[in-house]
Protein backbone atom coordinates (compact mmCIF):
# COMPACT_ATOMS: atom_id res chain seq x y z
CA UNK A 1 0.00 0.00 0.00
CA UNK A 2 1.31 3.32 -0.87
CA UNK A 3 -0.85 5.19 -0.25
CA UNK A 4 -17.46 12.67 24.81
CA UNK A 5 -20.38 12.60 24.73
CA UNK A 6 -19.61 16.16 25.32
CA UNK A 7 -20.94 17.70 21.99
CA UNK A 8 -18.22 21.06 21.20
CA UNK A 9 -19.87 23.03 18.31
CA UNK A 10 -17.79 26.12 18.65
CA UNK A 11 -15.32 24.69 16.13
CA UNK A 12 -12.47 25.96 18.78
CA UNK A 13 -11.99 28.35 21.17
CA UNK A 14 -11.52 31.32 18.86
CA UNK A 15 -9.13 34.33 19.02
CA UNK A 16 -9.50 38.01 17.80
CA UNK A 17 -8.17 36.73 14.54
CA UNK A 18 -10.59 34.59 13.70
CA UNK A 19 -8.38 31.34 13.88
CA UNK A 20 -9.14 28.79 16.78
CA UNK A 21 -6.06 28.61 18.87
CA UNK A 22 -7.33 25.08 19.94
CA UNK A 23 -8.86 23.94 16.89
CA UNK A 24 -11.35 20.93 16.75
CA UNK A 25 -9.89 17.94 15.01
CA UNK A 26 -11.80 15.56 12.53
CA UNK A 27 -11.19 12.67 11.14
CA UNK A 28 -12.64 11.75 7.91
CA UNK A 29 -13.19 8.53 6.13
CA UNK A 30 -13.96 8.09 2.68
CA UNK A 31 -14.78 4.46 0.98
CA UNK A 32 -17.71 5.11 -1.19
CA UNK A 33 -16.12 3.93 -4.70
CA UNK A 34 -12.27 2.75 -5.60
CA UNK A 35 -10.55 4.93 -3.31
CA UNK A 36 -9.89 4.07 0.44
CA UNK A 37 -8.77 7.51 1.89
CA UNK A 38 -8.47 9.04 5.26
CA UNK A 39 -7.28 12.44 5.89
CA UNK A 40 -7.38 15.05 9.77
CA UNK A 41 -8.26 18.01 9.06
CA UNK A 42 -8.73 20.60 11.48
CA UNK A 43 -11.44 23.70 11.96
CA UNK A 44 -8.65 26.80 10.98
CA UNK A 45 -8.67 24.83 7.71
CA UNK A 46 -5.39 22.98 7.78
CA UNK A 47 -5.11 19.68 6.42
CA UNK A 48 -3.24 18.18 8.65
CA UNK A 49 -2.29 14.73 6.99
CA UNK A 50 -4.34 12.58 3.84
CA UNK A 51 -3.84 9.42 2.34
CA UNK A 52 -5.37 8.02 -0.55
CA UNK A 53 -5.05 4.40 -1.05
CA UNK A 54 -6.17 4.18 -5.13
CA UNK A 55 -7.37 1.32 -6.50
CA UNK A 56 -7.05 1.89 -10.10
CA UNK A 57 -5.05 -0.45 -11.24
CA UNK A 58 -7.17 -3.24 -9.89
CA UNK A 59 -10.08 -2.13 -11.54
CA UNK A 60 -8.44 -1.02 -15.10
CA UNK A 61 -8.34 -3.97 -16.69
CA UNK A 62 -11.95 -4.54 -16.55
CA UNK A 63 -13.01 -0.88 -17.72
CA UNK A 64 -14.26 0.54 -14.53
CA UNK A 65 -15.30 -0.02 -11.40
CA UNK A 66 -16.50 -3.69 -9.96
CA UNK A 67 -18.21 -2.99 -6.86
CA UNK A 68 -16.84 -6.69 -5.32
CA UNK A 69 -13.66 -6.10 -6.26
CA UNK A 70 -13.90 -2.76 -4.60
CA UNK A 71 -15.31 -3.77 -1.27
CA UNK A 72 -12.95 -6.29 -0.48
CA UNK A 73 -9.96 -4.14 -1.24
CA UNK A 74 -11.54 -1.70 1.14
CA UNK A 75 -11.46 -4.11 3.70
CA UNK A 76 -8.10 -4.92 3.53
CA UNK A 77 -6.94 -1.37 3.10
CA UNK A 78 -9.17 0.49 5.47
CA UNK A 79 -7.03 0.05 8.86
CA UNK A 80 -3.98 0.69 7.41
CA UNK A 81 -4.78 3.83 5.80
CA UNK A 82 -6.47 5.10 9.46
CA UNK A 83 -2.92 4.31 10.96
CA UNK A 84 -0.62 6.13 8.27
CA UNK A 85 -3.23 9.03 8.71
CA UNK A 86 -2.99 9.03 12.18
CA UNK A 87 1.11 8.58 12.66
CA UNK A 88 1.42 11.14 9.34
CA UNK A 89 -0.17 14.12 11.69
CA UNK A 90 1.69 13.08 14.60
CA UNK A 91 -1.63 12.49 16.29
CA UNK A 92 -3.22 9.36 18.33
CA UNK A 93 -6.93 8.68 18.52
CA UNK A 94 -7.29 10.14 21.46
CA UNK A 95 -6.25 13.41 19.94
CA UNK A 96 -9.40 13.50 17.55
CA UNK A 97 -12.66 15.45 18.71
CA UNK A 98 -14.73 14.05 15.89
CA UNK A 99 -15.00 11.12 13.60
CA UNK A 100 -17.03 11.50 10.30
CA UNK A 101 -17.04 9.29 7.34
CA UNK A 102 -19.28 8.96 4.52
CA UNK A 103 -22.56 7.06 4.79
CA UNK A 104 -23.92 7.27 1.15
CA UNK A 105 -24.38 8.05 -1.51
CA UNK A 106 -22.40 5.30 -3.31
CA UNK A 107 -21.09 1.78 -3.62
CA UNK A 108 -22.78 -0.30 -0.96
CA UNK A 109 -20.39 -2.11 -0.12
CA UNK A 110 -17.68 -0.17 0.45
CA UNK A 111 -19.64 2.54 2.11
CA UNK A 112 -19.98 0.05 4.76
CA UNK A 113 -16.43 -0.27 5.07
CA UNK A 114 -15.42 3.01 6.02
CA UNK A 115 -18.83 3.61 7.99
CA UNK A 116 -18.25 0.33 10.26
CA UNK A 117 -14.64 1.94 10.72
CA UNK A 118 -15.66 4.93 11.39
CA UNK A 119 -18.58 4.00 14.25
CA UNK A 120 -16.30 1.23 15.58
CA UNK A 121 -13.89 4.48 16.32
CA UNK A 122 -16.96 6.57 17.88
CA UNK A 123 -18.10 3.99 20.01
CA UNK A 124 -15.04 2.98 21.59
CA UNK A 125 -13.83 6.05 22.21
CA UNK A 126 -17.44 8.04 23.21
CA UNK A 127 -16.54 10.89 20.50
CA UNK A 128 -19.05 12.57 18.38
CA UNK A 129 -19.82 10.80 14.92
CA UNK A 130 -20.99 12.66 11.79
CA UNK A 131 -22.21 10.76 9.19
CA UNK A 132 -21.42 12.78 5.69
CA UNK A 133 -23.21 12.72 2.26
CA UNK A 134 -20.67 11.90 0.41
CA UNK A 135 -21.83 14.97 -2.19
CA UNK A 136 -22.14 17.12 0.36
CA UNK A 137 -18.76 16.42 0.80
CA UNK A 138 -17.80 17.59 -2.80
CA UNK A 139 -20.21 20.51 -2.52
CA UNK A 140 -18.46 21.95 0.39
CA UNK A 141 -14.81 21.03 -0.44
CA UNK A 142 -14.34 24.41 -2.01
CA UNK A 143 -14.61 25.98 1.65
CA UNK A 144 -11.64 24.05 2.72
CA UNK A 145 -9.70 25.20 0.08
CA UNK A 146 -10.21 26.83 -3.08
CA UNK A 147 -7.68 27.32 -5.70
CA UNK A 148 -7.32 30.71 -7.70
CA UNK A 149 -8.22 30.21 -11.03
CA UNK A 150 -5.09 31.58 -11.87
CA UNK A 151 -3.58 28.68 -10.80
CA UNK A 152 -1.59 29.70 -7.16
CA UNK A 153 -1.87 28.07 -4.37
CA UNK A 154 -4.04 31.34 -2.35
CA UNK A 155 -6.04 30.03 -0.53
CA UNK A 156 -9.90 31.91 -0.15
CA UNK A 157 -12.53 31.00 1.40
CA UNK A 158 -15.98 30.47 -0.24
CA UNK A 159 -18.91 32.25 1.16
CA UNK A 160 -22.87 31.19 0.99
CA UNK A 161 -24.37 31.04 -1.14
CA UNK A 162 -22.40 30.22 -4.19
CA UNK A 163 -23.93 28.55 -7.15
CA UNK A 164 -22.07 24.87 -7.96
CA UNK A 165 -21.71 22.62 -10.91
CA UNK A 166 -21.07 19.10 -9.21
CA UNK A 167 -19.55 16.69 -11.99
CA UNK A 168 -18.84 12.96 -11.26
CA UNK A 169 -18.50 10.39 -12.88
CA UNK A 170 -22.20 9.47 -11.10
CA UNK A 171 -23.33 13.19 -10.85
CA UNK A 172 -23.90 15.94 -13.15
CA UNK A 173 -26.07 18.73 -11.11
CA UNK A 174 -26.36 22.59 -10.83
CA UNK A 175 -26.99 23.34 -7.35
CA UNK A 176 -27.46 26.49 -5.09
CA UNK A 177 -25.41 25.81 -1.80
CA UNK A 178 -27.23 28.14 0.43
CA UNK A 179 -25.15 26.61 3.65
CA UNK A 180 -24.58 23.39 5.14
CA UNK A 181 -27.46 21.05 4.78
CA UNK A 182 -29.42 23.80 2.58
CA UNK A 183 -29.33 22.47 -1.01
CA UNK A 184 -31.50 23.80 -3.93
CA UNK A 185 -31.20 21.69 -7.09
CA UNK A 186 -31.46 23.90 -10.26
CA UNK A 187 -30.54 21.48 -12.83
CA UNK A 188 -29.38 17.94 -13.17
CA UNK A 189 -28.42 15.38 -16.01
CA UNK A 190 -31.52 13.68 -16.91
CA UNK A 191 -29.54 10.51 -18.12
CA UNK A 192 -25.72 9.84 -18.32
CA UNK A 193 -23.35 12.60 -16.45
CA UNK A 194 -20.32 13.93 -17.87
CA UNK A 195 -17.55 11.70 -15.83
CA UNK A 196 -19.89 8.74 -17.48
CA UNK A 197 -19.65 9.91 -21.06
CA UNK A 198 -16.17 10.74 -21.08
CA UNK A 199 -15.32 7.10 -19.84
CA UNK A 200 -17.31 5.59 -22.00
CA UNK A 201 -15.91 7.23 -24.83
CA UNK A 202 -12.51 6.42 -24.04
CA UNK A 203 -13.19 3.04 -23.73
CA UNK A 204 -14.48 3.41 -27.51
CA UNK A 205 -11.17 4.51 -28.10
CA UNK A 206 -9.06 1.84 -26.01
CA UNK A 207 -7.79 4.82 -24.13
CA UNK A 208 -7.91 3.42 -20.27
CA UNK A 209 -9.76 4.22 -17.50
CA UNK A 210 -10.54 5.98 -15.94
CA UNK A 211 -11.43 7.82 -18.82
CA UNK A 212 -11.97 11.73 -18.42
CA UNK A 213 -8.00 12.71 -17.84
CA UNK A 214 -6.62 11.01 -20.87
CA UNK A 215 -9.52 12.18 -23.25
CA UNK A 216 -8.40 15.80 -22.12
CA UNK A 217 -4.87 15.16 -22.09
CA UNK A 218 -5.57 14.48 -25.78
CA UNK A 219 -8.05 16.63 -26.06
CA UNK A 220 -5.01 19.50 -25.79
CA UNK A 221 -3.82 18.47 -29.22
CA UNK A 222 -6.72 18.25 -31.49
CA UNK A 223 -8.93 20.69 -33.28
CA UNK A 224 -12.31 20.79 -31.16
CA UNK A 225 -13.86 21.89 -34.76
CA UNK A 226 -12.95 18.80 -36.68
CA UNK A 227 -15.95 16.81 -36.02
CA UNK A 228 -19.40 17.72 -35.04
CA UNK A 229 -21.02 16.21 -32.11
CA UNK A 230 -24.65 17.49 -30.58
CA UNK A 231 -25.42 19.78 -28.27
CA UNK A 232 -28.46 18.64 -26.80
CA UNK A 233 -31.10 20.97 -25.00
CA UNK A 234 -29.07 23.63 -25.93
CA UNK A 235 -31.82 25.16 -28.04
CA UNK A 236 -34.32 24.90 -25.09
CA UNK A 237 -34.86 26.56 -21.41
CA UNK A 238 -34.31 25.23 -18.53
CA UNK A 239 -31.36 24.29 -16.77
CA UNK A 240 -31.23 20.24 -16.97
CA UNK A 241 -27.87 17.93 -18.87
CA UNK A 242 -28.61 15.65 -21.49
CA UNK A 243 -25.12 13.55 -22.62
CA UNK A 244 -26.47 10.47 -23.44
CA UNK A 245 -26.77 11.97 -27.40
CA UNK A 246 -23.45 12.84 -27.51
CA UNK A 247 -22.28 9.42 -26.31
CA UNK A 248 -24.61 8.16 -28.87
CA UNK A 249 -23.46 9.79 -31.87
CA UNK A 250 -19.66 9.25 -30.56
CA UNK A 251 -20.57 5.31 -31.11
CA UNK A 252 -22.09 5.94 -34.16
CA UNK A 253 -19.01 7.85 -35.96
CA UNK A 254 -16.69 5.02 -34.80
CA UNK A 255 -18.82 2.18 -36.35
CA UNK A 256 -18.77 3.84 -39.54
CA UNK A 257 -14.94 4.64 -39.37
CA UNK A 258 -13.77 1.16 -37.63
CA UNK A 259 -10.14 2.68 -37.78
CA UNK A 260 -7.14 1.70 -37.35
CA UNK A 261 -7.44 5.44 -35.90
CA UNK A 262 -4.46 7.96 -36.22
CA UNK A 263 -2.90 9.73 -33.27
CA UNK A 264 -4.42 12.58 -34.93
CA UNK A 265 -7.52 11.21 -35.33
CA UNK A 266 -7.87 10.00 -31.74
CA UNK A 267 -6.72 13.59 -30.70
CA UNK A 268 -9.23 15.44 -32.65
CA UNK A 269 -12.07 13.12 -31.90
CA UNK A 270 -11.45 14.08 -27.97
CA UNK A 271 -11.25 17.65 -29.08
CA UNK A 272 -14.59 17.29 -30.74
CA UNK A 273 -16.42 14.74 -28.31
CA UNK A 274 -14.92 17.34 -25.06
CA UNK A 275 -16.11 20.81 -27.21
CA UNK A 276 -19.55 19.26 -27.15
CA UNK A 277 -19.34 18.29 -23.65
CA UNK A 278 -17.80 21.96 -22.67
CA UNK A 279 -21.03 23.70 -24.57
CA UNK A 280 -23.54 21.97 -23.05
CA UNK A 281 -22.02 22.50 -19.49
CA UNK A 282 -21.79 26.20 -20.03
CA UNK A 283 -25.06 26.56 -22.11
CA UNK A 284 -27.07 24.86 -19.32
CA UNK A 285 -24.93 27.16 -16.57
CA UNK A 286 -25.95 29.90 -18.37
CA UNK A 287 -29.16 29.31 -17.88
CA UNK A 288 -28.80 28.70 -14.16
CA UNK A 289 -27.01 31.87 -13.18
CA UNK A 290 -29.92 34.48 -14.71
CA UNK A 291 -32.25 32.35 -12.75
CA UNK A 292 -30.54 32.35 -9.80
CA UNK A 293 -30.17 36.17 -10.24
CA UNK A 294 -34.12 36.46 -8.99
CA UNK A 295 -32.70 35.59 -5.34
CA UNK A 296 -32.99 38.15 -3.05
CA UNK A 297 -28.96 36.13 -1.72
CA UNK A 298 -27.65 36.38 -5.70
CA UNK A 299 -24.38 33.67 -5.17
CA UNK A 300 -21.22 35.93 -5.93
CA UNK A 301 -19.10 32.97 -6.63
CA UNK A 302 -19.47 30.38 -9.32
CA UNK A 303 -17.83 26.91 -7.98
CA UNK A 304 -17.23 23.57 -9.85
CA UNK A 305 -16.58 20.47 -7.91
CA UNK A 306 -16.44 16.41 -8.18
CA UNK A 307 -13.83 14.64 -10.70
CA UNK A 308 -14.55 16.11 -13.80
CA UNK A 309 -13.45 19.50 -11.91
CA UNK A 310 -10.27 18.27 -13.21
CA UNK A 311 -11.25 18.97 -16.70
CA UNK A 312 -9.00 21.91 -18.15
CA UNK A 313 -11.52 22.78 -20.84
CA UNK A 314 -14.45 22.95 -18.26
CA UNK A 315 -12.51 24.75 -15.36
CA UNK A 316 -11.24 27.43 -18.35
CA UNK A 317 -14.66 27.87 -19.90
CA UNK A 318 -16.51 28.17 -16.64
CA UNK A 319 -13.78 31.12 -15.47
CA UNK A 320 -14.60 32.83 -18.60
CA UNK A 321 -18.08 32.48 -17.72
CA UNK A 322 -18.49 33.83 -14.61
CA UNK A 323 -15.99 36.70 -15.52
CA UNK A 324 -18.90 37.58 -18.12
CA UNK A 325 -21.40 37.85 -14.95
CA UNK A 326 -19.49 39.60 -13.00
CA UNK A 327 -18.73 36.53 -10.51
CA UNK A 328 -15.71 35.12 -8.90
CA UNK A 329 -14.33 31.07 -10.06
CA UNK A 330 -13.86 29.01 -7.71
CA UNK A 331 -12.58 25.05 -7.59
CA UNK A 332 -10.89 22.76 -5.08
CA UNK A 333 -7.07 22.22 -5.66
CA UNK A 334 -6.57 19.37 -8.22
CA UNK A 335 -5.88 16.87 -5.39
CA UNK A 336 -9.34 17.19 -3.74
CA UNK A 337 -11.64 16.91 -7.14
CA UNK A 338 -11.86 13.42 -6.87
CA UNK A 339 -12.68 11.15 -3.75
CA UNK A 340 -10.51 12.14 -0.99
CA UNK A 341 -10.74 11.57 2.92
CA UNK A 342 -9.79 15.35 3.02
CA UNK A 343 -13.84 16.77 1.96
CA UNK A 344 -15.30 14.21 4.33
CA UNK A 345 -13.14 15.55 7.26
CA UNK A 346 -13.97 19.10 6.26
CA UNK A 347 -17.71 18.41 5.90
CA UNK A 348 -18.00 16.83 9.10
CA UNK A 349 -16.40 19.70 10.59
CA UNK A 350 -18.77 21.82 9.08
CA UNK A 351 -22.01 19.56 10.03
CA UNK A 352 -20.45 19.58 13.41
CA UNK A 353 -20.27 23.68 13.61
CA UNK A 354 -24.38 22.99 13.19
CA UNK A 355 -25.07 20.25 15.68
CA UNK A 356 -25.47 17.72 12.82
CA UNK A 357 -23.92 14.52 14.78
CA UNK A 358 -25.36 10.92 15.13
CA UNK A 359 -27.69 10.50 18.10
CA UNK A 360 -28.89 6.98 16.71
CA UNK A 361 -27.87 4.29 15.01
CA UNK A 362 -28.11 4.95 11.03
CA UNK A 363 -28.35 2.90 7.50
CA UNK A 364 -26.21 4.01 5.21
CA UNK A 365 -27.97 5.00 1.87
CA UNK A 366 -26.42 3.55 -1.38
CA UNK A 367 -28.88 6.47 -2.91
CA UNK A 368 -28.77 10.03 -0.81
CA UNK A 369 -29.89 13.16 -3.11
CA UNK A 370 -28.37 16.11 -1.38
CA UNK A 371 -32.03 17.69 -1.50
CA UNK A 372 -32.92 15.26 1.32
CA UNK A 373 -30.33 16.75 3.84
Amino acid sequence: MTKENIIRTDMGAMRGDGVAAHPVLCLGIESSCDETSAAIVDSNRNILSHIIYSQIPEHQKYGGVVPELAARAHILAIDAVINQTLAAAGKTIADIDVIAATAGPGLIGGVLVGWMAATGIAQSTGKPLVAVNHLEGHALVPRLHAAAANGTDENTSVAFPYLLMLASGGHCQILLVRGVGKYELIGQTLDDSAGEAFDKVSKMLNLGYPGGPVVDNRAKSGNPNAFKFPRPLCDKPGCDFSFSGIKTAARTFLEKNPGPHSDEFINDFCASFQASVVDCIINRLGNAMRDVRVHSAAPKTLVVAGGVAKNSAIRAAMEKLAAAHGMVFAAPPMNLCTDNGAMIAWAGLENYAVGRIVREPIAPRPRWPLTEL
